[in-house]
């Protein structure tokens, strides 16, 4: 089962080896947001592919860190991206470790911003056969 067009997060999905998101980071970021940065690269497999990174000074709680990868994951899974590697990378702080670790605006924040990311990645669809 490779899991291919369904809306899993299995390995083959993830960018998990340090020479791959090195490659990957190596170009310029694609797409800004208040607080993500994308970095994508084209790949040779039949999907796209997903790595995740969360810095503790950006985000010092575990529970924020987590929210953010398991958005993240979630968007990515039921976006229909074209066969690139993505890596999403915090960038900006999302909150303070005084305040409250996770909130309903927060995630609501991050959703919108990362719903942006994928969908800047989505293939562009030709719009010349509309029906008369």
């Amino acid at each position: 089962m490779t899991g291919e067009g369904s809306h899993d997060f299995a390995r083959a999905r993830r960018i998990v080896k340090t020479d791959e998101f090195s490659s990957v980071f190596r170009l310029r970021p694609t797409q800004k947001t208040a607080h993500f940065v994308l970095y994508t690269r084209p790949n040779s497999l039949p999907h796209a592919r997903l790595g995740v990174v969360a810095a503790k000074r950006f985000a010092p709680r575990a529970v924020t860190r987590n929210t953010i990868k398991r958005v993240t994951r979630e968007l990515f899974r039921s976006s229909e991206l074209q066969a690139v590697d993505c890596i999403v990378r915090l960038a900006r702080p999302v909150n303070a470790k005084d305040g409250p670790a996770t909130t309903r605006a927060l995630k609501a924040e991050l959703r919108t911003e990362l719903a942006r990311l994928f969908a800047s990645q989505r293939p562009r669809r030709a719009s010349a056969s509309s029906p008369s």
